[in-house]
């Protein structure tokens, strides 16, 4: 008979296997998480910012030429 698996969840970045009431497995994870967070958040800045660049210079050439 298979034993029965108690309730848990999974780290989001190690996936070791935690508690329900538990988000990360460490304070190591929870950092990288963060850090993860942070540079993506980031990379979405950037995203944006070129995209406002790209229409602008589009507007101007267009203005211009």
């Amino acid at each position: 008979m298979p034993e029965k698996i108690p309730q848990h969840t999974h780290c989001p970045i190690c996936g070791k296997a935690i508690p329900v009431s538990e988000s990360f497995c460490s304070d190591e994870c929870k950092q990288k998480y963060q850090q993860m967070l942070k540079k993506r958040k980031m990379l979405v800045y950037v995203m944006y910012a070129t995209i406002i660049f790209i229409i602008v210079v589009f507007t101007l050439s267009y203005y211009i030429g």
